[in-house]
């Protein structure tokens, strides 16, 4: 178990000291902006689509390492991926942080967050870029709230 708490410290502090694809799509299919007020994470994720391909995602935003190396960790694993398989990873990586269980082979090195189910709080931290995501992929015009 320590050395997944040590694999899970090396992870976020990297994605939340260099965090991948963190930038505006110009002309992207679709965007949306997120907010958990609870600890004052704010992000926009922007998502360019090519038929039903995620063809470009992108974050931009201010918040907890947590919370940015999730977004930046979640960029990297829904490119190239259908909209059906990413909700299908959203969903797989919502169940592991609130601790309902995870499909290991599904989530790759997002198996990573496990240890946040843990920490209720942190819950909000992960899963507000993805819940941001689902949002930009639906056409969502309302920001999203962790309350």
């Amino acid at each position: 178990m320590s050395d997944l708490r040590d694999l899970y410290q090396e992870v976020v502090l990297d994605h939340s000291k260099a965090p991948r694809n963190f930038h505006a799509i110009e002309n992207a299919s679709g965007d949306a902006q997120g907010f958990n007020p609870l600890c004052g994470d704010q992000v926009h994720v922007w998502v360019a689509l090519e038929g039903d391909t995620v063809k470009d995602v992108s974050f931009t935003g201010n918040g907890c390492a947590i919370s940015k190396a999730s977004a930046s960790m979640m960029t990297q694993a829904v490119k190239g991926r259908s909209k059906a398989e990413t909700e299908a990873l959203f969903t797989a990586f919502h169940r592991l942080v609130t601790g309902a269980g995870d499909d290991p082979e599904l989530l790759g090195k997002l198996a990573v967050f496990a240890g946040v189910s843990e920490f209720p709080v942190r819950v909000k931290c992960a899963s507000l870029a993805w819940h941001t995501l689902k949002a930009a992929l639906e056409g969502a015009k309302a920001p999203v709230s962790t309350e």
